[in-house]
């Protein structure tokens, strides 16, 4: 009896498989990913060069007064509150992208070398997360705005003096569309 029902199970198995139907196509691919998993880890697949996957630069109208774009948030050490001085900043970052709902920005978190690596990646988190509630608050979309820390793994300044730990106690907008 238990021969009867492997071959029978077999047999239906075979029979399905060779079943001839026509493969139904991919849809077309959407760009709805929000969560920003393409870039938990760091990498940039998907984004070459020519699509912005460093980041748009814009106008003089984002300068900061300190010669860079305007895509640079510092913060002090082992803090993830914003400053009053990029509330400026901010408000014309969350301008622009409340202005265009096709329009979106990486939020990028760092911290400086001191303290444990499991540490560096949460207060860079924190960071992200503190810029991104304020460009929420100011009209922004959740939509729009995605965030990854990279901890101490990115400095921008190699050193272990107080002016490069301050470089790189940051958080980097990057614009992604």
């Amino acid at each position: 009896m238990t021969v009867h029902r492997f071959l029978g199970v077999g047999l239906l198995g075979f029979w399905l498989a060779s079943c001839g139907s026509t493969p139904v196509p991919d849809p077309e691919p959407i760009d709805n990913d929000t969560t920003g998993a393409a870039t938990r880890d760091g990498s940039s697949s998907g984004m070459d060069s020519d699509r912005f996957g460093q980041g748009e630069e814009f106008g003089d109208d984002f300068n900061d007064g300190r010669g860079e774009l305007g895509m640079l948030i510092y913060f002090d050490f082992d803090q993830s509150e914003l400053s009053a001085e990029y509330a400026d900043l901010l408000a014309r970052h969350a301008a622009r992208l409340s202005g265009s709902s096709r329009t979106k920005v990486r939020l990028e978190g760092h911290a400086d070398e001191r303290g444990s690596r499991e540490y560096n990646i949460g207060l860079g988190e924190r960071r992200a997360q503190a810029v991104r509630r304020m460009l929420l608050i100011q009209g922004a979309t959740a939509e729009q705005i995605s965030t990854v820390s990279f901890g101490e793994e990115r400095p921008a300044a190699m050193g272990s003096d107080e002016e490069s730990y301050a470089l790189n106690r940051r958080v980097e907008i990057k614009y992604t569309n």
